[in-house]
């Protein structure tokens, strides 16, 4: 499988690249150009695209021919780069090329998910706070996911609970809600987020899901799913 990772050099795709090259997968990476040097030790396995990942010719020259695409969707800046990224992915992928995005659990795609009090409290805060400081614009991930719900491409949404380093813990387990009891301990480590985003590519019964998921090893899981 022809693969595109967006947002390559950061941890989460560096860690995707590998899982991704464990597999046999050809891998694209397209990072910002300032960052390609992040990625020199695996310069000669895979191919590197640089540019800005919400630039719809950078994206529409390196998802050419690919089978998959992993997108990292961060909500970088104040000037709409996840839902620019989002859309360039929608409009110049492959017409039947798996799309894979990444985000927090504070994406809801049915409004079904239930929250905490801490989440609900401090969001709006952060929200404000880093658009104001021209950080990030957490909304603008928001849109981002908009998009991607309301099309007709072969999509999956990965919305990940708080990410730790560590050895690997397995393939999280996930539910389709935010709430579940399953995913209380809410903690996946930053290698297996990366894990379920490779093997989605190839997991048709996630097509058109936006699964939050946690660590199969913490406490949550080990209560409520049986995994082991």
């Amino acid at each position: 499988m022809r693969v595109c990772i967006i947002g390559a050099s950061g941890k989460l795709g560096r860690y995707m690249i590998e899982h991704a090259l464990e597999r046999g997968h050809e891998v694209v990476g397209v990072c910002r150009p300032k960052s390609t040097g992040k990625l020199a030790d695996v310069a000669d396995r895979i191919t590197i695209v640089p540019g800005r990942t919400d630039d719809p010719a950078v994206i529409a020259k390196a998802v050419a021919g690919c089978d998959g695409v992993l997108v990292v969707l961060v909500p970088f800046g104040v000037k709409g780069y996840s839902s620019g990224t989002a859309q360039a992915v929608l409009d110049h992928a492959e017409p039947d090329a798996r799309l894979v995005f990444s985000c927090g659990w504070h994406i809801t795609r049915d409004g079904q998910d239930r929250y905490s009090w801490r989440l609900r409290l401090t969001l709006p805060i952060v929200t404000v706070l880093a658009r104001f400081f021209r950080f990030v614009d957490i909304d603008d991930q928001v849109e981002a996911c908009r998009r991607i719900f309301a099309s007709d491409r072969r999509w999956t949404v990965v919305r990940g609970s708080d990410l730790e380093e560590g050895p690997s813990e397995g393939l999280p387990v996930w539910s389709q809600h935010v709430g579940d009891p399953v995913l209380e301990s809410n903690r996946t480590r930053r290698t297996d987020f990366a894990l379920f985003m490779v093997e989605a590519l190839t997991d048709d019964t996630l097509v058109g899901e936006a699964p939050a998921i946690v660590s199969r090893m913490s406490e949550s899981a080990l209560a409520h799913s049986g995994a082991r």
